[in-house]
């Protein structure tokens, strides 16, 4: 019978990677704690700015309120035991607790950047409350209708019923027209169909820009 022996320099190339792909990841952990630290605060927004196509494109399309910034996707930030945590709703992993280096990770490899807002002086009160009531909704799955129930959420939904009880954000009449034509934009109108339900023009709801627009938002820096 014929033996292989293996390559020890394979072996070693291959636990330098690990030590390597490890280092990697600590490095990223360790400069989303420290080097936003300055700047990032207890209950802080997230918005994460949306590409151009897919259904990013599509949730912008309908709900762009700024020119200069235009998002998809929001989560509120937590310190505790001194690490920081992004709590938000996402279509992978429903409403979830997630660590902040990977958070960022997640939207660098989609080509995302991540804006940071902060509720004004006078609203921060709300913000104990707020991240309270995000921890008690952790675990409920994604909202993939965007039409409100109890049983799951959408990213701009989990963080408006966060801040409900204070009332800082509120929930607007949904539309799904294209401004430039006038008519329902036809992403969701082939969206909704394949759901085999309407769409859901003028129903209570809301979106990142939304929130991004509201003045009781200041807007902090990017990472």
């Amino acid at each position: 019978m014929i033996t292989f022996k293996k390559d020890p320099s394979q072996k070693i190339r291959n636990t330098c990677t690990a030590i390597l792909f490890f280092a990697v990841l600590l490095l990223l952990q360790y400069c989303a704690s420290h080097s936003t630290s300055g700047k990032l605060k207890n209950g802080d927004l997230l918005f994460v700015m949306a590409k151009e196509t897919g259904l990013s494109g599509a949730i912008n399309n309908v709900t762009q309120k700024q020119k200069e910034a235009s998002f998809d996707h929001i989560g509120i930030a937590e310190k505790e035991n001194n690490r920081w945590y992004v709590l938000h709703a996402a279509p992978k992993g429903g409403s979830q607790k997630q660590d902040l280096a990977s958070f960022l990770k997640d939207q660098l490899n989609d080509g995302q950047k991540v804006v940071i807002y902060r509720l004004k002086p006078e609203y921060q009160k709300s913000v104990t409350p707020a991240l309270k009531k995000a921890e008690s909704m952790l675990g409920k799955p994604y909202n993939f209708n965007y039409i409100l129930d109890e049983n799951s959420y959408y990213c701009s939904d989990y963080i408006e019923r966060a801040f409900r009880e204070n009332g800082i954000f509120k929930l607007e009449p949904m539309t799904f027209i294209d401004p430039k034509t006038g008519k329902t934009n036809e992403f969701w109108t082939e969206f909704y169909k394949k759901k085999n339900l309407e769409v859901p023009e003028g129903k209570p709801g809301c979106n990142p820009n939304g929130l991004a627009a509201s003045e009781k938002l200041e807007r902090i820096g990017e990472f």
